[in-house]
């Protein structure tokens, strides 16, 4: 529902949105195309977001890509979390 949401709010400001369904998706979408920001889901099947924006990261071409976290998880402390895994910020759900 949170994914649907987001992708409505950023298609209806103008942007182009594509989904990645686990960290792993999103590490081959992010090879395989060119974005100007990716929201990461902390929390995905096969693969988390936190081991996903750390490998992104490991490529060079990659490290001023800003990733920001989606994350049900809005209590102190999360926001350090986000950030040591490469994040640049991250935003609590629900959208």
């Amino acid at each position: 529902m949170n994914r649907q949401v987001a992708t409505e709010i950023l298609e209806s400001a103008g942007l182009l949105v594509d989904i990645a369904s686990n960290g792993l998706e999103a590490i081959a979408a992010v090879e395989r195309n060119t974005y100007d920001l990716v929201f990461m889901d902390v929390q995905m099947p096969v693969m988390g977001g936190y081991e996903a924006t750390e490998r992104i990261r490991q490529d060079e071409r990659f490290h001023d890509l800003p990733i920001v976290a989606m994350t049900a998880h809005a209590m102190q402390g999360y926001r350090e979390e986000c950030l040591a895994a490469g994040m640049n910020d991250f935003i609590a759900k629900p959208v």
